[in-house]
C-alpha cells in the first residue's frame, strides 16, 4: 500500500500549524496511520517514507516527529528539500510505503 502526497490538513481541510515543521510532520504521520488503519493496518506496516521539507533547516523538527510515532523500529527514509510545496506554508509532506497482509475477501 502507498499513502502519498500526505500534507498537515486537518477534518476541515484546512493547513493544521501553519510554518511549524514539527507539527506539520506529526500531522501527516497521523494522517497515515489513519489511512494505514482504514486498511487494516498500522504504522508497524510502514517499510519506507520519504519526507519533503521546504526548508532544508526543519530536518531535525521533522525527523524528530518521525522517531517519536515510529519509535525503535523506524522505516527506512529518505529526507529531501524541494523547492516549494503547493500552499507556501506547507513545510512538510510525506509519503509512505507500507507492507500489509492480504485481507481476507470471502465472508
Amino acid at each position: 500500500m502507498a499513502v502519498s502526497g500526505t500534507t498537515a490538513v486537518g477534518e476541515d481541510g484546512q493547513l493544521v500549524a501553519p510554518d511549524d515543521a514539527y507539527a506539520q510532520t506529526a500531522r501527516c504521520i497521523e494522517i497515515i496511520a489513519a489511512a494505514l488503519a482504514e486498511a487494516g493496518g498500522s504504522l508497524d506496516d510502514v517499510v519506507r517514507t520519504r519526507i519533503y521539507l521546504t526548508h532544508i533547516q526543519d530536518w531535525e523538527a521533522a525527523g524528530r516527529a518521525h522517531a517519536e510515532a515510529f519509535g525503535q523500529r523506524p522505516p527506512a527514509s529518505t529526507m529531501l528539500a524541494v523547492q516549494q510545496l503547493i500552499d507556501p506554508a506547507m513545510r512538510v509532506e510525506v509519503e509512505a510505503d507500507a507492507v500489509l497482509e492480504p485481507r481476507d475477501t470471502k465472508s
